[in-house]
């Protein structure tokens, strides 16, 4: 899918790499629509859509000052789009099956039979566990869970590595797959670990 460059895109392009909102916003007006009806037809969801496209333009604020090297803007933004898009539905089917996985589990476990819903009573053992975290550990997972941040993104938010952004995330799930670990059985456990990494 191609889309007519701004008629002044160089200039804007270079106003924006200076800090200029005034000129971001005419970027963003410019371009939004073609990028929101691209990523729609990738992924039949107008949420994802939505922020799919915010959050390409998030990066392209946060890498505003290599804008006057990029050639083809608009090639650019697509792509962006597209990378984002493809890595949320990978992640989405990851997710899916790991569900399954955990469903298979949680029906076969017999300490399990009388609950209503044993896999809301698992999610909601997980977030009692999240609220027992240190401050900086909950604010990571959640922002990596919850938000679904990169390494670096959460890095960036709250001034710290992405290696200890990484090191956080590790002993959260840790700490909660401990904390769950009395309600279930191993094969159970096993499952979990791998869940939380892809939430």
């Amino acid at each position: 899918m191609s889309i007519r460059p701004h008629k002044d895109e160089a200039a804007i392009l270079a106003r924006v790499s200076n800090g200029d909102e005034r000129a971001f916003s005419e970027l963003f007006r410019w371009y939004s629509g073609p990028l929101a009806e691209f990523v729609q037809k990738l992924t039949d969801s107008l949420e994802l859509t939505e922020e799919i496209v915010q959050d390409a333009f998030i990066k392209v604020w946060l890498r505003r000052d290599t804008l006057p090297q990029i050639e083809h803007f608009s090639n650019y933004l697509f792509i962006l789009c597209r990378n984002h898009a493809f890595a949320i539905l990978k992640k989405q089917a990851a997710q899916r099956v790991m569900q399954l996985e955990v469903e298979k589990y949680l029906q076969e476990d017999a300490e399990l039979d009388e609950l209503d819903n044993p896999a809301e009573h698992y999610r909601q053992l997980i977030d009692q566990a999240v609220t027992h975290l240190p401050e900086q550990q909950q604010k990571v997972y959640s922002l990596s869970r919850y938000d679904r941040l990169k390494h670096q993104e959460i890095a960036a938010q709250l001034h710290i590595s992405p290696e200890t952004v990484k090191k956080h995330i590790q002993l959260a799930v840790e700490f909660i797959k401990k904390e769950v670990e009395n309600e279930y059985n191993k094969g159970i456990i096993l499952i979990l670990t791998s869940y939380f990494l892809y939430r």
